[in-house]
Parts: C-alpha cells; sequence; structure tokens
C-alpha cells in the first residue's frame, strides 16, 4: 500500500490567466464599429448636399434650406431668418374651393367669375389653333372647351410619336415646346395631360402594354412642358391606355383618333347653372 502510495499522484489544474482577453477583443471590436458608425453621419458630402438642396428648390419653386449653411457649420444650431418668403405660396397648391383670397362667394360673382374662365379658355385656344394651323397640323391638334376645361387634342400618328414609341418626333416638339409656352404663361389652371391608345395589344421590352406605353407619352409631352418653365407643381399625368377611346376602334380611323394624349386646363370657376 505505501508502494502504491508513492506512484500515484495528481496533476495539478492551472487555472486560465488569459480568458480576459477575449471579452477584451470583443469590447475593442464594438468600439471600433461605433467609432465607424459615428465618423460615417458626420461626414456631408457637398456636392450632393447642393444637388439635393437645388432639387428641393425646383420642387417648390421656391427657396428651402435657408439653414443649410449654417447647419452644415453648426450641426442642428440654425441661423435666425426673418426675411419672409418672395412669392405666396401657388394658386395651383390650394383647394379649388379656396383658389385665392378674393374668391366669388355670392352666385353674382361665381357667374361672373365662370365667364371670365369661359373666355380666358376661349382666347387660349385661338392661339394654340393659330401655332397648329402654322405648323400645318391642324387635323392632328384639336381644341375644344368643355365643361372640365380646355382640352387640347395631340392625335399621335405619324406627327409627334412613331408607331409603339414614346419619343417625341423632332418637328412635334417644337410644337409642344410652343403650346408649352403657352401653358406657362397662363400660370393659373392646374395641368392634366393624359395618354391613351387604341384596343390593339401591344408587347415589347420597353412596352409590355398599352397601359405603360400611353403613360410614357404623357410623361414625355409633360417633360418638355417642365423644361419650357410651367411649374411642375402644377401639372399631373395619366395613362389609361385604351380605357377611354373617342371613336370606334374598329376602323383604322377611329383608331387613330384613339391614339392621342390629350392636355387639360382644368377649370377652377364653375357656372352656377351649369
Amino acid at each position: 500500500m505505501a508502494r502504491r502510495k508513492k506512484h500515484t499522484h495528481h496533476e495539478e489544474e492551472h487555472e486560465n490567466e488569459e480568458r480576459w482577453l477575449v471579452s477584451f477583443a470583443d469590447m475593442m471590436t464594438l468600439l471600433f464599429c461605433v467609432f465607424m458608425i459615428l465618423f460615417a453621419i458626420s461626414s456631408v458630402n457637398t456636392s450632393k448636399f447642393e444637388a439635393l438642396q437645388k432639387s428641393m428648390k425646383d420642387a417648390f419653386s421656391g427657396a428651402v434650406l435657408d439653414g443649410g449653411t449654417s447647419m452644415m457649420n453648426a450641426g442642428a444650431e440654425a441661423k435666425d431668418n426673418d426675411t419672409p418668403s418672395p412669392e405666396p405660396p401657388l394658386p395651383a397648391l390650394r383647394p379649388i374651393t379656396s383658389i385665392n383670397d378674393q374668391a366669388p362667394k355670392t352666385d353674382a360673382e361665381k357667374e361672373a367669375a365662370a365667364r371670365r374662365e369661359e373666355q380666358e379658355f376661349r382666347a387660349l385656344k385661338r392661339r394654340i389653333d393659330k401655332l397648329a394651323k402654322q405648323a400645318g397640323v391642324s387635323r392632328q391638334v384639336r381644341t375644344t372647351v368643355r365643361r372640365h376645361g380646355l382640352v387640347v387634342q395631340l392625335l399621335t400618328d405619324k406627327v409627334f410619336f412613331d408607331s409603339g414609341q414614346a419619343v417625341l418626333k423632332p418637328g412635334a416638339r417644337r410644337l409642344v415646346e410652343k403650346i408649352g409656352a403657352i401653358v406657362r404663361d397662363e400660370r393659373r389652371h392646374p395641368v392634366v395631360v393624359a395618354g391613351h391608345t387604341d384596343s390593339v395589344p401591344i408587347s415589347g421590352h420597353q412596352f409590355p402594354s398599352n397601359w405603360e406605353l400611353s403613360g410614357a407619352r404623357a410623361g414625355a409631352v409633360v417633360r418638355v412642358f417642365v423644361q419650357e418653365g410651367v411649374l411642375s407643381r402644377r401639372v399631373s399625368l395619366a395613362g389609361h391606355a385604351s380605357q377611354e377611346p373617342i371613336a370606334t376602334n374598329s376602323t383604322p380611323e377611329g383608331r387613330a383618333k384613339n391614339r392621342r394624349v390629350e392636355v387639360v386646363l382644368t377649370r377652377i370657376h364653375t357656372d352656377t347653372e351649369s
């Protein structure tokens, strides 16, 4: 027994004194990530900020982000600015019932305002008809004054767009620019641009259906209008495909009439007797 005890021994366990390195490495990794995030959100790309400022000014048609410079230099602390807005809110941005501070209230005032609006639309119609006649496209540009406003129909065939395309032809673009200048100078009425097609199905990579084609053609006209100075907040667009025909789709002549883009200057005043 003594001899057996002499040769029996137990290995002594050593404590791992370097376990703290694992926790320390995790903590340093987290701190590194935090500092990287703080650095990323504190950096300002000046060129991108200026581009954003310009696009916001164009969108709202006025000076915006006046405190942008001081925000870049002093964080959330912005300089005081007592200068009022250079222009009142755009009439087209207000509800139709309060289009201006002197909106007609009595029936007689409403009737008089509706008559003046009718005269304005007639004058605009004559100007656009004259442009179309000078360009030799009176049959493709038709203007009518309707209950909901002044409607300018641009029949697309062979004049404004190639078949199945949504890029304005060069000659047609110049005419659309002139119409856009008239709309720009009018200034008051909301403008709705709507694209229409015939019922013949279309398929392709660019325009899978007539919905995309009608919307793209309306968008092409809107882009020219905005480039000519029509305030973007006045304009809206829609694509109706073949859902609103003005003629039969069973004949080539009828389908040609249905392929169109309509520009509508929407009425603000309505006669109480209408």
